[in-house]
C-alpha cells in the first residue's frame, strides 16, 4: 500500500507517518520547497519517507506529486492551521485551508478516482455552537477565517464524494495535542512556559482567555482514527473527540501542578492575546466513531498534560 500525506512535517502528519510505516505502507510526504527545511518532527523516520515537492497553492505541482506517488490513500493534512494567524492572513488562510482542498480533490478526480481521500476537518467549524455536544449533524457557525476555510474544504469533500463517486471522507477532529505541538498553540505555550518557570528560565506566563473550553485529546490516538476511516466499506464523515470539555484555566492548573507550582503566582492576563471572536465551548460527541470504527481515545486529559510537561521539561533541561 502506498500513501501520500500533505502536511507530513506537522504534528498530525508526523504521527500518521509513524503509524503507517508501522503498518508496512510505502509513505510519500508532500513538502513545499523552502530555503530552510523544517523536518524536526520526522527526523527519526526521514530516511523511510519519499518526499515529493508541491504546494497547496499550485494545482500543477499537486497533480505532479499525486502522479509521482501514485497512492492508494491520500491524507490531506496540510493547511494554515493556527487560528489567531488566520485573522492576520485571512486570504492566504482561505487559499491554503479552503481552496487547497479543492486542488487536491481535483488531482484525485483527474488522475485516479480510486484513491481513498481523507480531509482534515476541524471542530473550529462549529464555532458559535448550536448545540452541546457537537456531532456530525450539528450545523456549522465558524468564528474565524480558519474555521470558515475548514468548512469550505469540508463541504467540497462532501461534494466530490457525492458528485464523482470518490471515496472521500472528513474527520471532524476536536483539539488534539502532543509533545510535537507547535509552540504557537496555547497548550504547548503553557506546558513549555511552566517548564521554563520551574527551571528558572522565565518568571511569568502571559495568557489570554482562560475561560474558553475545549475537548482535548492526544494526537497519536486521533491519527489512528484517520486511518480507520479509510479502511471502511464506504466513505463517511466522523467526529473524533473525547467528549470531555476542560477550560484553558484547567489546562494551566494541571500543567503547573505537574511541576509542583502554584499557577496563580506566575500567570498574568494580557488582553492583546484574546481573539476578536472567541469560541467559548467545543465538546464533541464521537458516538458514531466509537460504534462504526470501534475507536476510543486511550489517553485522558491529565495523562496528556503530564506527557507534554515531562517532555518540555526534559528538553529544556538538556540545554541549560
Amino acid at each position: 500500500m502506498k500513501v501520500l500525506i500533505t502536511g507530513i512535517t506537522g504534528q498530525d502528519g508526523s504521527y500518521l507517518a509513524d503509524l503507517l510505516l508501522s503498518k508496512g505502507y510505502e509513505v510519500y510526504g508532500m513538502v513545499r520547497r523552502s530555503s530552510v527545511e523544517k523536518l524536526d518532527r520526522i527526523e527519526h523516520i526521514r530516511d523511510r519517507i519519499n518526499f515529493v515537492q508541491a504546494d497547496l497553492l499550485d494545482q500543477l505541482s499537486i497533480i505532479s506529486a499525486v502522479k509521482e506517488a501514485d497512492p492508494d490513500e491520500l491524507y490531506n493534512l496540510g493547511a494554515m492551521s493556527f487560528v489567531p494567524t488566520s485573522w492576520k492572513q485571512p486570504v492566504l488562510t482561505g487559499e491554503f485551508t479552503g481552496l487547497g482542498v479543492t486542488r487536491v480533490l481535483e488531482a484525485v478526480r483527474h488522475l485516479n478516482k480510486d484513491i481513498k481521500f481523507y480531509q482534515a476537518s476541524s471542530s473550529e467549524m462549529f464555532g458559535k455552537v448550536r448545540k452541546v455536544p457537537q456531532n456530525e449533524d450539528t450545523p456549522f457557525y465558524p468564528r474565524s477565517p480558519y474555521g470558515v476555510a475548514k468548512a469550505y474544504g469540508h463541504y467540497m469533500t462532501v461534494n466530490y464524494r457525492e458528485s464523482y463517486d470518490i471515496f472521500a471522507c472528513s474527520g471532524i477532529l476536536f483539539n488534539h495535542e502532543s509533545p510535537r505541538r507547535g509552540m504557537e498553540f496555547v497548550t504547548k505555550k503553557v506546558t513549555n512556559g511552566a517548564a521554563k518557570i520551574k527551571l528558572g528560565l522565565a518568571r511569568c506566563l502571559y495568557m489570554g482567555n482562560l475561560d474558553a473550553k475545549r475537548d482535548w485529546g492526544y494526537a497519536k490516538d486521533y491519527v489512528e482514527a484517520m486511518w480507520m476511516m479509510l479502511q471502511q466499506e464506504g466513505p463517511e464523515d466522523y467526529v473524533i473527540s473525547t467528549g470531555k470539555p476542560h477550560s484553558v484555566k484547567q489546562w494551566v492548573e494541571a500543567a503547573f501542578s505537574c511541576l509542583d507550582l502554584d499557577w496563580e503566582k506566575y500567570v498574568k492576563i494580557d488582553k492583546k492575546l484574546i481573539r476578536p471572536a472567541e469560541v467559548d465551548l467545543l465538546v464533541g460527541d464521537s458516538s458514531k466513531a466509537k460504534e462504526r470504527l470501534k475507536w476510543q481515545p486511550k489517553v485522558n486529559f491529565e495523562q496528556l498534560i503530564k506527557i507534554m510537561v515531562e517532555y518540555d521539561y526534559n528538553q529544556l533541561k538538556k540545554v541549560i
